[in-house]
């Protein structure tokens, strides 16, 4: 069963470019964690491209699949033809957080409402082959009270597991603020109480996930 907590996203930008009927198509694609995100990289686009003859643009900014945050534009192209089959590709790709815009330098060649969406579409398909990708782990913050009889045992399980530790300290007991792979936080109860025979105390969003 896929785990929603993990998902590919892009490890860096990467970019692709075809020539289809003389019309330079320059595909790139991007991480995008949120639609601020997404926009600002297509204005950035935009800049590096200004004298394209259309930057068309398509974004998923969500997990792989996900139609909650995403967004498109011809940017002049006939309506359908560039926005809606790079959303596609996209969608339909298992990448999540991602960003594509289609730069097009027009040739003298028209395309036809079809050849345009196959061009459009296939540039983000040719990029999404060839994009070096890794995986995203939504984590939850963690506050992790144990004894000192346990703290080495809970150090070492820290270090055996995709856990952050954040911060230490040490009082009347030991405090460890951890970052935990969110599809494990029922998992690390039971390793915490069967490191601590019990006396573990693990607490929720005791810091922030994004820190």
């Amino acid at each position: 069963m896929t785990d929603p907590g993990r998902f590919p996203i892009p490890a860096r930008v990467h970019r692709v470019e075809q020539v289809i009927q003389r019309s330079r198509f320059i595909t790139t694609v991007a991480h995008a964690p949120d639609p601020e995100a997404a926009h600002a990289f297509v204005a950035r686009m935009r800049d590096e491209f200004p004298d394209a003859t259309h930057n068309c643009w398509a974004f998923v900014a969500g997990p792989p699949g996900s139609t909650t945050r995403i967004g498109m534009s011809d940017d002049g192209e006939p309506h359908g033809t560039a926005g809606r089959p790079m959303l596609t590709s996209l969608v339909h790709s298992g990448v999540g957080e991602i960003v594509a815009v289609s730069t097009r330098y027009y040739g003298g060649v028209k395309l036809g409402t079809g050849g345009l969406s196959r061009a459009y579409s296939g540039g983000v398909v040719l990029a999404l082959a060839e994009m070096p990708r890794e995986e995203k782990v939504d984590r939850r913050g963690v506050r992790l009270t144990v004894g000192y009889p346990d703290i080495d045992s809970i150090q070492r399980l820290v270090s055996e597991r995709e856990w952050i530790l954040l911060d230490e300290s040490f009082g009347s007991d030991v405090s460890l603020e951890l970052l935990i792979p969110s599809s494990e936080i029922e998992d690390a109860r039971t390793l915490v109480a069967d490191r601590t025979r019990g006396s573990g105390v693990l607490e929720e969003d005791a810091v922030p996930p994004d820190s």
